[in-house]
């Protein structure tokens, strides 16, 4: 079962906010996940990230793959998308 990193679009309309999800990659986009990782609300000046980032790295060391939105909001939150080797050899 491949797994992604991604956006799940939840909010009334015109009026979203998203959660940061680890989720089957054919599941739909506001299907079933795995597990809630964060939270994303772009309508906020700044955007409002809320993100539990020893479970995104668990899930990045497992093989999760990350969509490009999602690896954007990492990037600017210092988070390392690449699984880390000492973690593999302990």
């Amino acid at each position: 079962m491949p797994v992604k990193v991604r956006l799940t679009r939840k909010g009334a309309k015109k009026r979203p906010f998203y959660r940061i999800v680890a989720a089957d990659s054919k599941a739909p986009r506001d299907g079933r996940f795995l597990e809630l990782l964060g939270y994303y609300d772009p309508l906020q000046e700044p955007a409002y990230v809320s993100l539990d980032e020893d479970k995104v790295k668990k899930w990045i060391q497992r093989g999760a793959t990350v969509s490009e939105t999602v690896g954007s909001i990492l990037r600017k939150r210092g988070v390392s998308m690449a699984p880390s080797q000492s973690d593999e050899q302990a």
